[in-house]
């Protein structure tokens, strides 16, 4: 990843920011910096941030990557039809899977490609470790809800997905906060192990482990692993994305003739009643989803700022 320096202006007005009219320091021994000092950092961090994040996160192969997976997912399921719940649900959990492992990679390296740079700024003074995580952490929000709107713009039409537009409206604040979760999983794995290779195999497992957990492959996992999946950003994000898409199952049901006190009369029901009742009748209530959604959200990030601080600059 091309790395930015601060130009030799920056530096200066930095630096001069780090003094008062007197020449004294203005930063005290804890590293702690008055608010207009801070912001005045944060602001020329925040500029840097966004032109490297700019490039990186609209080159050309990443933006072929997307959209080929978005027309691809629109094709492989044009216009699907309502009733077809296995098919729909296959759909709904491979943008789980696309969106949980993209953002991760990309921001697990985040960290250790800065390493370099990032200490010898910081021993020189340049700014606070505060300025610099929030510049990253701000900076990177409108380069990464972008192509995750993109994508689903044309995925969600193509596939025939619910075309209420409200329905639509919240997949796509699903799918972006979900987008922000990951990015912080990678961020803070990144941060903690500060080793490209090392941070990616870790994520890999970690991914590897959400997924399985997801809720679509199993639905009866062994009592020893059944923990992995309420500390899995993929199962929570599934689960509202059904939510979504059928609610309760209510309507479904009712079209397909299930019933909990009615055999179906055909093996086809029989399957599809079941992935009713075990893929969107029993969930977890959405409330709770998107509260550990939020908590992840925050507790991701605030994890990589306190493994930043281990850095000794």
């Amino acid at each position: 990843m091309e790395i930015t320096n601060v130009s030799a202006e920056d530096k200066h007005l930095i630096g001069t920011q780090l003094y008062n009219s007197n020449g004294h320091n203005r930063i005290n021994f804890n590293n702690r910096v008055d608010l207009s000092t801070w912001l005045y950092q944060f602001s020329i961090l925040l500029e840097r941030s966004l032109k490297e994040r700019k490039h990186e996160s609209f080159n050309t192969l990443r933006v072929f990557q997307v959209i080929t997976g978005a027309i691809l997912a629109g094709l492989m399921w044009w216009h699907s039809d309502y009733r077809d719940i296995q098919d729909r649900l296959g759909l709904l959990f491979f943008i789980s899977i696309f969106w949980g492992v993209l953002p991760s990679f990309n921001a697990v390296f985040a960290f250790p490609q800065e390493r370099a740079i990032f200490m010898k700024e910081r021993a020189s003074g340049m700014y606070t470790l505060s300025s610099y995580f929030m510049a990253r952490i701000v900076g990177d929000l409108p380069m990464e809800l972008i192509l995750p709107t993109v994508f689903l713009i044309v995925a969600y039409w193509m596939a025939g997905l619910n075309p209420d537009l409200v329905s639509f409206l919240l997949t796509l604040l699903v799918l972006l906060a979900y987008v922000l979760v990951s990015q912080g999983l990678g961020l803070a794995l990144g941060a903690a192990i500060m080793d490209a290779k090392q941070a990616s195999t870790v994520a890999t497992v970690t991914m590897l482990a959400f997924v399985l957990t997801g809720g679509y492959y199993v639905h009866k996992v062994p009592s020893c692993m059944a923990w992995i999946k309420y500390i899995s950003t993929t199962f929570y994000t599934y689960k509202l994305l059904i939510h979504v898409q059928y609610g309760q199952g209510q309507r479904i049901s009712s079209m397909l003739g299930c019933s909990h006190h009615a055999t179906a009369t055909t093996f086809t029901n029989t399957v599809t009643c079941n992935f009713i009742d075990q893929d969107i009748a029993a969930q977890i209530r959405p409330q709770l989803s998107i509260g550990i959604m939020l908590f992840m959200f925050l507790g991701y990030r605030l994890l990589a700022y306190l493994a930043l601080r281990r850095i000794k600059a």
